[in-house]
């Protein structure tokens, strides 16, 4: 009898990491989702005879306060973009302007006057040649018009893989980072650490997504926001 509940307690215990193991991950989203952002923008359109396209990205904010907020998301989304706006929780849709971008980074800072947003902290990535396989998580909108035809609503998408390989400028990660992802942060799954801005795929493989490590974003971020912090 007392082996028998010995080997229960064991299950619980293995059960009980299991679960621990996820909600770690859980937490670590629910920390990052609140700040990030969906941009829309008029793009100049595939054919001619249209006057404009509707295209898409993620951003997150990184500093918040009485003056405004500031978004970072990747240059490429904005080029040649105008009337570009953020929707905040899903619902609050906000003007914004573009502060500074980098083209050679693929970065961009943009800023709105909507005060007090939930801002996150950024982590570093100079630690991760040493954490290959570690799990990252993403937070994110993909393809969202596509969402909102399907009559799907408009809400972040989460997803999860592996840091796979560290590239020159760039984070070789196992996400899949489809249409309107990119911006996204890119964060430790079991801390919430943010380690990168999701960048593009392969078309050829589009399991194999890219990320801008976080201190190259950073240094970004001193040049062109110092007076908030970086």
């Amino acid at each position: 009898m007392c082996r028998f509940a010995a080997f229960l307690a064991c299950l619980v215990t293995l059960a009980a990491c299991a679960r621990n193991a996820d909600d770690a991950f859980v937490a670590a989203a629910r920390r990052v989702r609140p700040s990030v952002v969906l941009l829309k923008m008029k793009v100049p359109p595939e054919h001619r005879k249209d006057t404009y396209d509707d295209a898409y990205a993620s951003g997150f904010v990184v500093a918040s306060g009485s003056w405004g907020s500031d978004v970072l998301t990747v240059q490429h989304a904005i080029d040649g973009a105008w009337d570009i706006s953020i929707t905040v929780d899903n619902r609050v849709r906000a003007p914004v302007r573009v502060i500074a971008s980098d083209a050679d980074l693929d970065v961009a800072l943009i800023r709105t006057p909507k005060a007090n947003l939930p801002a996150i902290a950024l982590g570093s990535s100079a630690r991760l040649r040493d954490e290959l396989g570690r799990q990252v998580g993403l937070v994110g909108y993909p393809i969202p018009d596509e969402f909102s035809d399907e009559g799907l609503g408009l809400n972040a998408s989460i997803d999860d893989g592996r840091l796979s390989s560290i590239r020159p400028d760039a984070l070789e990660v196992t996400l899949s980072i489809v249409p309107g992802e990119s911006g996204a942060p890119v964060f430790i799954a079991d801390t919430g650490e943010i380690v990168g801005v999701a960048e593009s795929r392969f078309d050829e493989e589009r399991s194999i997504g890219f990320a801008l490590p976080i201190d190259d974003a950073k240094k970004f971020l001193h040049k062109v926001d110092a007076e908030h912090g970086f």
